[in-house]
């Protein structure tokens, strides 16, 4: 069955101000302006070295207002890094950890709406809620691990690059617009090529917590674990591949304390 566990907790920063989209267009990947109020989009911050510290969902409310819906680690640690490179600009910034998230009813895919109290994102059939309701359950990780949207447990941050995650795929990088932290790494990565990892969704002969590195044999190599969910399918996963193993179309057994997990390969998506 799906997995229906323990709520997952929305970290969102809110950034507000006659200086919020120029801020935000200076720190992020994806081309801020571009966002229309009422929409969302994908997008990320990097550090100078271009690895993602931060994926999220970023929503345009209003003109001059931008809400974060962090696709893992805390909205008041990033919160406190952006506060380091806000030096003049006329913002604020609000940290909140009080809702969760769950899933709702249809809302076409990048569109927004905010409800008595509730923030609904469109995912085409389906759409996230955020939601002061703690009885939501978390029916739509499955969803998004068969769509391949990453979602980054705590030891992965700071630790990859944007091809890995498959962000060009999720138009969450943008390739036409000014400086922005890890801009010249992308630009490299993406006209020249040399990523290793792949962004892959694999089935698990057992359930392991997210975030969990699997020794590949005596091959040296390891595989990140994403986000694994119990689906009607089985236990799946979202998970972090070298270039050799993405291209495995067999199993392939891994070890994790001690114990033999077999992975079957469901889908590779590009870096």
């Amino acid at each position: 069955m799906p997995d229906t566990s323990l709520s997952t907790i929305a970290e969102t920063l809110l950034i507000e101000g006659p200086d919020a989209i120029t801020f935000a267009q200076s720190q992020f990947t994806s081309d801020v302006p571009a966002l229309a109020v009422g929409r969302w989009q994908f997008s990320a911050w990097l550090d100078a070295q271009g690895r993602v510290r931060n994926l999220f969902h970023l929503v345009r409310p209003a003109p001059d207002r931008l809400l974060l819906l962090l696709r893992g680690g805390s909205a008041d640690a990033m919160k406190s890094e952006l506060a380091r490179f806000v030096f003049r600009a006329k913002l604020s910034m609000h940290a909140d950890s009080t809702r969760v998230i769950g899933i709702e009813t249809a809302l076409a895919m990048h569109d927004m709406c905010e409800e008595q109290g509730s923030t609904r994102l469109g995912c085409g059939d389906y759409s996230l809620a955020l939601s002061n309701n703690h009885e939501m359950d978390n029916r739509w990780r499955a969803r998004q691990v068969e769509g391949g949207w990453p979602w980054l447990p705590e030891a992965l941050l700071g630790t990859c690059l944007p091809p890995a995650l498959s962000l060009h795929r999720l138009h969450a990088v943008s390739l036409e617009k000014g400086c922005y932290p890890g801009q010249e790494i992308v630009a490299r990565l993406h006209y020249r090529g040399g990523n290793k990892r792949h962004l892959c969704r694999v089935g698990l002969s057992q359930p392991v917590p997210s975030g969990t590195s699997l020794d590949v044999g005596d091959r040296g190599m390891s595989i990140a674990l994403l986000d694994v969910v119990t689906t009607d399918r089985g236990i799946e996963a979202l998970a972090l591949c070298h270039s050799d193993f993405a291209q495995a179309s067999a199993h392939l057994s891994a070890t994790h304390a001690g114990q033999t997990i077999t992975m079957e390969w469901l889908e590779t998506w590009p870096a």
